[in-house]
């Protein structure tokens, strides 16, 4: 199979994907409980969302005849089109709503799923991008390093710094920064600000002053979007060298009277980048991963945040628009890793 069939097929593969992936998830949506249904029955009896009113009006609620309540629900289910048959809805949902970006929230009316993404999407990605760029600039150059100084002093402290690091849950590495260096506890550094993306008086300053400020926001978030990726990636690349370091053709080079410098950075550098390219398709999906908890310790509003929060209040339409961006995005980063491959190391055929 030549490598633009095997292209062309993965590509084509991937709509039958994304309706299995979005047709299964929608239908887990209409029919988990909690929904916005049973949600707007909790308001209408005065128990509230959460639980929170006073036991008397749960009583009235509760004293309430079964058919008033019948009625009730079966008019809220014609309202959200819960009613229509589930192929349908999905339908509509992927052709009409144009894979639900045109719904309009059930959170926030006003606003459809894509205007509410739209609105998120800007911060999570230069978080993401910038974490994804900065861990690859560092890794790769301090695996090399490391496998160049392999079991010397520098190997050895850099790998304990490395492993504390990753040992370190991401909250609990999010929660330490913060009561170190945001003033969250007294008589400890007050230098970085703890939450948010910018700050209050973000829109008077000048351009310059906006991108220090930004960047300021920045940096403590961002090495903690690193840390789960720094020690896998560092020791994946100083492994992968090592492997390639000892390799046959290695020693071929050097019995052809090649240099060293040209053994390591000519031929054994870019194979030992092959495994390294299996992340490089995450640069499209950067925006979404592990920035969850991240966005809710720094209190971003980002799409984790976003996400999260239609989740937890049922927002099916923007949860649904989130996933659907997700899969596309995470389906063809696939495509784009094998295509790294083919670029580092030409010699690879996809049979």
């Amino acid at each position: 199979m030549s490598r633009a069939d095997y292209f062309l097929r993965r590509l084509l593969l991937v709509i039958p994907t994304f309706l299995g992936i979005t047709l299964l998830c929608f239908a887990i949506t209409q029919f988990v409980p909690g929904g916005p249904v049973d949600q707007l029955m909790l308001r209408m009896h005065g128990m509230g969302a959460a639980g929170g009113e006073s036991s008397g009006a749960g009583v009235q609620g509760a004293v309430a005849s079964q058919e008033a309540a019948e009625q009730e629900r079966q008019a809220f289910r014609e309202h959200f089109g819960f009613n229509q048959p589930l192929l349908k809805r999905y339908w509509k949902w992927l052709w009409a709503e144009r894979c639900g970006m045109l719904t309009r929230s059930y959170k926030f009316s006003n606003k459809t799923a894509w205007e509410m993404i739209s609105q998120r999407f800007p911060v999570s990605l230069i978080f993401g991008l910038t974490s994804f760029l900065l861990a690859y600039l560092v890794c790769i150059p301090l695996g090399v390093a490391k496998a160049l100084r392999h079991g010397n002093p520098f190997d050895m402290a850099s790998s304990v710094i490395v492993f504390i690091g990753y040992a370190i849950p991401v909250f609990a590495l999010g929660m330490l920064l913060k009561m170190l260096f945001c003033g969250t506890v007294e008589n400890l550094w007050d230098i970085f600000p703890a939450t948010g993306f910018h700050s209050q008086t973000f829109e008077g300053m000048t351009f310059l002053q906006k991108c220090r400020d930004i960047l300021w926001h920045m940096l403590l978030p961002v090495i903690c979007y690193m840390s789960g990726s720094f020690a896998m990636l560092t020791l994946l690349m100083k492994n992968s060298l090592l492997e390639q370091i000892n390799a046959d053709y290695i020693r071929t080079v050097y019995a052809k009277g090649g240099s060293s410098a040209r053994a390591l950075w000519c031929h054994a550098l870019r194979n030992a980048l092959v495994p390294i390219a299996t992340g490089f398709g995450g640069v499209l999906t950067v925006m979404f991963a592990g920035s969850v908890i991240i966005e809710r310790v720094f209190e971003i509003p980002g799409m984790g945040n976003l996400s999260m929060e239609a989740i937890v209040g049922r927002d099916y339409p923007v949860f649904m628009g989130v996933l659907a961006l997700t899969s596309i995005l995470g389906l063809l980063g696939n495509i784009f890793s094998d295509f790294c491959y083919v670029i580092i190391d030409p010699r690879i055929h996809f049979s």
